[in-house]
């Protein structure tokens, strides 16, 4: 049990002291931007911003395609 625990405690810590997602090498964020979440797509990568906004991208070329403002309730 107690080995157990250690894991999961160990797992824990692991994944909360992540940095965020891993983009591709040609894809890079115009500055101050912060990703917190990324969708692959057939053709296009959308990226979740720590600033509520949705990025659609290009995967070939990292361009942005569309920008989405996420509005709070």
């Amino acid at each position: 049990m107690i080995c157990g625990l250690v894991v999961v405690v160990a797992l824990l810590v692991i994944r909360l002291s992540d940095d965020g997602p891993d983009l591709p090498e040609n894809i890079a964020l115009p500055d101050g931007i912060e990703a917190k979440a990324v969708t692959f797509g057939e053709g296009w990568i959308a990226i979740v911003t720590a600033d509520d906004r949705i990025l659609v991208l290009n995967n070939l070329t990292g361009q942005i395609q569309q920008e989405i403002l996420i509005k709070s309730p």
